[in-house]
Formats: structure tokens, C-alpha cells, sequence
């Protein structure tokens, strides 16, 4: 009994010295974090942030955003990429919300210095079709709950004062970076069995790639870069979602994370992305002036 007892004391004085380290930012820092982002200034780092506190922290930033951005439009899966996983010295992904008039279209000219951090990537963007997503397993259960597979140049920005020192409950603090995209031609997903399964593969396979306006190449990866498919990002994202009592739901856009370095754009940059051997995926371009 006393060693019971001992035992509990001490997984007692452990919880106490953990919530006392812990370090999910304050409604103050939260609130000057999201005046950061609205104004395109660096923000603070936020630092020694366990993965709760990341969590923590994001549903304050978000909380907030959607004071200032509004309707939730979907979510963003992010270092769903082990090589951009190994950036920011973490082994899992993490999530954030995506909001109306983050999604541009295809062709769009925007600001190169549209955020603190500006950043691009080549991406793609499924549309859920049903609420069986949320319990989706495999890439075909995935497949099975979208109705459109949607190519997509993500602009993130990591918003921060010091990005390199970020890690992944800081990314996830920063609402993943959500801030643009430009979104291509949507590809439907096919009626029949036979062809989804022609579509899975050509998902896993197909490379993706980023040029810039004189055709040189800038960086890209192939499809199964992003957790061996790239649906699986929608898999690991049902569960994430699930544990904070949250669902994915018809309608909602959802990133599933970078195929390619993430790159600093510069005025008069032109960038495409090409999607070879996804059959009928047209490129995304933007324009950074």
C-alpha cells in the first residue's frame, strides 16, 4: 500500500511540474499573434510549446481568425512531407483551418509579400462529398467520400520572427500557416470502381513539379512523397479531428500538404505546377508581383 501510495504522490508532483511548463499562449498572446497576421508582421515566437500547447494555441488563433476571416471553409494538413517534417524536427503532421477567400483562382497575381513569412508550394486540394470521410481508413474510403480532386499551389507563411525555430506544436500554433492558395481545374472523381482505382494509382505515381516562367525547374516530389499516398493525409486528418470533437463536412476543401521545398517567392516570379501523370490535371499558375 505505501508503495501505491508513493507511486501516486509522485505521478502527482510529475502532472503538477508539466502543467506548471506548460505553455499554451495566453489570450493576450494569442490575440497579439493574430493581430500580427492581420497586419503581415512578424509575430512573436511561440517557444517550448508541447504538442497540447500547440493545440491549445491554435484553437485561441482560431478562435480569433474567424472574428476576422469568417466562415470556415476546410482545414489544411501540413508536414504531411517527411522531408518537411524534418525542417521543422518533428515526426507527425498537424492541422489547421482553412477560411473563405484564402482559395484563389487559378491564374491569380498576388503580392509577393502577401504575409510575414510568404512561402509556396505545390499542393493539391480534395472536395468532401460525404460525412463517411470522417471515418475514411484507407485512400479509396477517402476516394469514395470526395468528388473532386483539385490541383493547388499553397501559399503559406510561417509568420514568425525566427521560422527556423519552429517546431511542429509551433507550426500547429500558427494555424499551420493557412493564409492563400491558388486552386486549379477541379478533376471529378470517377463513378465506377475500376477507374478509381486507375486514379489512386496515378495519384501515388504521377510527379509533381514547379517551374518557374522560363520553364526551370524549381522543385516538386512525387505523389506517395505525402505519407506514402497522398489521400492518407485525408485519413490521418479524420482522426486528428476526431479526438478535438471535430468533423470534416460536405463541401469543405481540404490540403493535403506539400509535394515540393517550400519556396520564397519574389516579385516577378512566375510559378507553375504540373501534375504529370494525373491524367486530365491542367497546371496552376500564379504571378507574384
Amino acid at each position: 500500500m505505501h508503495t501505491k501510495q508513493t507511486l501516486m504522490a509522485a505521478l502527482m508532483a510529475v502532472a503538477s511540474v508539466t502543467n506548471a511548463q506548460a505553455q499554451c499562449l495566453t489570450d493576450a498572446q494569442a490575440a497579439d499573434m493574430v493581430a500580427s497576421y492581420i497586419a503581415k508582421t512578424p509575430a512573436a515566437n511561440p517557444e517550448n510549446l508541447s504538442d497540447a500547447d500547440g493545440a491549445c494555441t491554435r484553437g485561441k488563433v482560431n478562435a480569433l481568425l474567424a472574428q476576422r476571416l469568417g466562415k470556415v471553409i476546410g482545414y489544411k494538413a501540413g508536414l504531411t512531407n517527411p522531408a518537411v517534417q524534418k525542417r521543422f524536427n518533428t515526426d507527425k503532421p498537424v492541422w489547421g483551418k482553412l477560411y473563405e477567400g484564402m482559395v484563389l483562382e487559378n491564374g491569380a497575381t498576388v503580392d509577393a509579400a502577401f504575409g510575414a513569412r510568404p512561402l509556396y508550394e505545390a499542393d493539391m486540394l480534395v472536395r468532401v462529398k460525404s460525412a463517411a470521410i470522417n471515418h475514411a481508413k484507407t485512400p479509396m474510403e477517402v476516394l469514395e467520400a470526395v468528388d473532386q480532386i483539385i490541383p493547388f499551389m499553397e501559399l503559406p507563411d510561417l509568420m514568425v520572427q525566427a521560422p527556423p525555430k519552429l517546431n511542429g506544436a509551433g507550426v500547429s500554433a500558427i494555424n499551420v500557416g493557412a493564409r492563400l492558395g491558388v486552386a486549379g481545374a477541379p478533376l471529378a472523381v470517377p463513378a465506377y470502381r475500376g477507374e478509381r482505382f486507375v486514379m489512386l494509382k496515378a495519384l501515388a505515381d504521377m510527379n509533381v513539379s514547379l517551374s518557374d516562367g522560363s520553364g526551370a525547374r524549381l522543385g516538386g516530389g512525387k505523389g506517395s512523397d505525402i505519407l506514402e499516398h497522398p489521400l492518407n493525409a485525408v485519413v490521418w486528418l479524420a482522426g486528428a479531428l476526431a479526438q478535438e470533437g471535430l468533423a470534416m463536412q460536405p463541401g469543405d476543401l481540404i490540403s493535403l500538404g506539400s509535394f515540393s521545398p517550400l519556396l520564397p517567392p519574389k516579385a516577378g516570379l512566375v510559378v507553375t505546377a504540373t501534375y504529370d501523370g494525373l491524367p486530365g490535371a491542367a497546371p496552376v499558375r500564379v504571378t507574384f508581383k
